[in-house]
C-alpha cells in the first residue's frame, strides 16, 4: 500500500533573504502558508517540515506542523528531505514542496501524488505550465522544460527551449515549477549520485536524474505558482493571497 509524505525543506540562511521561512506575509509566516496549503492536498498521509534551525522548528511546532530536525551540512533541499525520508516508517513516496511557495496549489500536490502512486514505473515527477503570451522566456530564473509525447521531460534549461528557427514555435513554451515527487527508493539513490556535468553547467539539480538515465514525468497545470525569492516579492504575493 502506498504512503505519501509531503516534506517541506526550510533553512534560515538565504543569501538574498535571511530568515525567509519566518517572514510574515498577510499575518502568517511564509512557512505556515506553505504547510497549510500542503496539508489541504488529498492523497497524502502527512506534511513534515524539515529544517536544521531551531527557530524554524519552534515556529513550525507552534502552528501545528510535524517537524524533522536534519543535519546542517546538506547542500540542497533534496538532500535534506532524503535524510527525513530515510527515517520515516512505511513511506513509499515523497513530495518535495519548496518552503518559499506560499501559493502552491493543493490540487497540484494531489495530482502529483496520485499520478506517482498509480504507476510503479514513474520514479520521479514534477510540474510545468505554459508561459503567458507576454512572458519573458529569456529570463534565466524561469526554467524551461521540453517534453516527449508521453509527457516525460526531455531537457530542462535556463535558456529558451526549443530554439525557434523560422519565427513561429510549433510547440508551447513550458515553465518548470519547482515541485517534485519521488518514489522513496529513487530519492535515496538520487542523492548518492554526484552532481552531473549538465547540472553544474545550468545549476539545475533535476538534470542529474536525466543524465543518469532516469525519466521525469511532467504534469501540466494552468496554475502558475509564484515563489518568494527576495523581500521585493512579498508585496506581490500578499496581493495574490488576498484574491484567493
Amino acid at each position: 500500500m502506498s504512503k505519501v509524505s509531503v516534506i517541506i525543506p526550510a533553512r534560515w540562511g538565504s543569501t538574498r533573504f535571511p530568515g525567509k521561512p519566518l517572514h510574515l506575509i498577510a499575518g502568517k509566516s511564509l512557512l505556515q502558508h506553505v504547510w497549510e496549503r500542503a496539508s489541504k492536498a488529498r492523497g497524502i498521509d502527512d506534511a513534515v517540515v524539515a529544517t536544521d534551525d531551531m527557530r524554524i522548528a519552534e515556529a513550525a511546532f507552534a502552528f501545528g506542523a510535524e517537524v524533522a530536525l536534519t543535519s546542517p551540512k546538506h547542500r540542497s533541499g533534496t538532500d535534506r528531505i532524503a535524510e527525513v525520508a530515510a527515517k520515516l516508517r512505511g513511506v513509499t513516496h515523497v513530495i518535495n514542496v519548496q518552503g518559499d511557495e506560499p501559493l502552491i496549489d493543493p490540487k497540484l500536490i494531489t495530482r502529483l501524488a496520485r499520478t506517482l502512486t498509480a504507476d510503479k514505473k514513474i520514479e520521479m515527477i514534477t510540474a510545468a505550465n505554459e508561459f503567458d503570451a507576454d512572458a519573458d522566456i529569456s529570463n534565466p530564473n524561469a526554467v524551461k522544460v521540453i517534453l516527449d509525447r508521453d509527457h516525460n521531460a526531455l531537457y530542462f534549461s535556463r535558456s529558451p527551449i526549443p530554439f525557434v528557427r523560422d519565427g513561429s514555435a510549433a510547440v508551447p513554451f513550458y515553465r518548470h515549477q519547482g515541485i517534485y515527487g519521488y518514489s522513496r527508493q529513487f530519492l535515496l539513490r538520487f542523492v548518492k549520485w554526484k552532481p552531473s556535468a549538465l547540472e553544474r553547467t545550468e545549476q539545475l539539480e533535476q538534470l542529474r536524474a536525466l543524465e543518469n538515465g532516469a525519466r521525469i514525468r511532467v504534469v501540466l497545470t494552468k496554475h502558475a505558482s509564484i515563489g518568494v525569492d527576495s523581500p521585493e516579492d512579498v508585496g506581490t504575493v500578499e496581493k495574490l493571497l488576498a484574491t484567493r
